[in-house]
């Protein structure tokens, strides 16, 4: 039997029976989907969050107050001393690796402009952080450069605050309410949007003594500092150490690393990323079950054909590898159709939110057509097995 008879009977029994052959397909096609989806999910976070960590700017460092044992993330730790705009000063003056630094206060206020007004996230920082985040201008200036206890009675806005506020007019030089202080706006962000779970194109920036004093507080939210290169980025981080160790006589502040942070989050969402794709392929397990159920019928419904095969002299191996081939048709087209399936899914999930990355990776669509072709072959063994080992006499005889 050539491999043209061979593929030709295979066709011709499969087409035979066209429903269960479809519900079949249709099985290792769902099962071959679902790890493309649910893997590109897992790949497409891992990204977004690779993304969201550059979006803070390069070789990024900060500091917490609270000293806390797992590298790389904050968790509840005490807080005995403040993180005070004095330590700011004195990391800017004695690491001098450290290429910017940039002290940070948060909160929250009411911004108003005549009758309107916004609630929004007030950052208190100085003219450092904007090159250090990588921030643009869309017009005026960023907070200007002055001694940092100073605190001058200006503001930043982000662009959707002031397209809201000032309706029509020119935003520069215009007189808001921040709380209960009259400021003067001096510039306006460049569309940022959200990066780390916050919206810059809503917010506003002042002076950080500024406000300190706006939300009556003595403590740093955070210190932002960037080092020089990437390869300072270690001694920068020993340094702030030593230099806070001493200035609060103990260990009570907790240094955060982009790369140590990214690397936590990738091992995770890789772990995840494999846990669901297994997940996903239990799917392809009940579609091999239902591969099999289809060959054991089809090799009872067709016994006679089996035994005339036998008769004319066609051997085993060759019966063997008539319902193989069947098998291995039904998975391998499967997994073609749900890589198809799948592939046009995730295209309208990115469609739908362009700012997740979803992609499924290059192992997964290999593993998933390659199981799929494993597991049609394997459960397609046995009822190939059992029509190869038919005696001929009865299986002519229809028994």
């Amino acid at each position: 039997m050539s491999l043209g008879d061979l593929l030709r009977f295979s066709a011709r029994g499969l087409s035979g029976h066209g429903l269960r052959t479809a519900l079949s397909l249709l099985g290792v096609t769902i099962g071959v989907a679902a790890v493309v989806i649910l893997t590109a999910l897992g790949e497409g976070a891992r990204r977004y969050v690779i993304d969201q960590f550059a979006s803070l700017g390069t070789n990024i460092l900060i500091v917490v107050p609270g000293k806390t044992e797992t590298s790389g993330t904050v968790g509840a730790g005490g807080v005995p001393n403040d993180l005070t705009l004095e330590d700011s000063v004195a990391i800017e003056r004695s690491v001098a690796a450290a290429h910017r630094v940039a002290p940070m206060s948060m909160g929250t206020e009411q911004v108003t402009y005549g009758e309107r007004r916004r609630q929004v996230a007030i950052i208190g920082t100085t003219h450092q952080y904007k090159d250090a985040r990588q921030l643009e201008m869309q017009k005026g200036s960023f907070l200007p450069e002055e001694e940092v206890f100073r605190g001058s009675a200006v503001v930043v806005l982000g662009p959707k605050l002031a397209r809201e506020l000032f309706i029509g007019e020119e935003p520069i030089g215009q007189v808001v309410r921040v709380g209960g202080w009259r400021m003067r706006v001096i510039g306006v962000l460049a569309k940022q949007g959200v990066k780390m779970g916050m919206d810059f194109d809503d917010l506003a920036m002042v002076p950080v003594s500024t406000g300190m004093r706006m939300f009556n507080r003595h403590s740093l939210f955070r210190i932002l500092i960037q080092a020089g290169s990437h390869a300072d980025v270690d001694i920068v981080k020993e340094s702030i150490r030593q230099v806070l160790v001493e200035r609060h006589e103990e260990e009570d502040i907790t240094v955060i690393t982009q790369d140590s942070v990214l690397s936590t989050f990738t091992a995770i969402l890789r772990v995840l990323t494999l846990v669901v794709g297994a997940i996903a392929a239990i799917s392809l397990t009940v579609a091999g079950i239902g591969i099999m159920n289809v060959m054991l019928v089809s090799v009872s419904e067709r016994t006679r054909e089996v035994g005339l095969l036998k008769a004319l002299g066609v051997g085993r191996r060759q019966i063997l590898s008539v319902f193989l081939t069947e098998a291995a048709f039904i998975s391998s087209l499967g997994g073609l159709l749900g890589l198809g399936l799948g592939w046009a899914a995730v295209k309208v999930l990115v469609g739908l939110y362009p700012v997740f990355p979803a992609s499924p990776p290059a192992w997964a669509v290999w593993a998933a057509l390659i199981v799929s072709l494993a597991v049609g072959v394997t459960f397609g063994l046995l009822p190939a097995r059992r029509a190869s080992r038919l005696d001929p006499v009865h299986a002519l005889a229809g028994r």
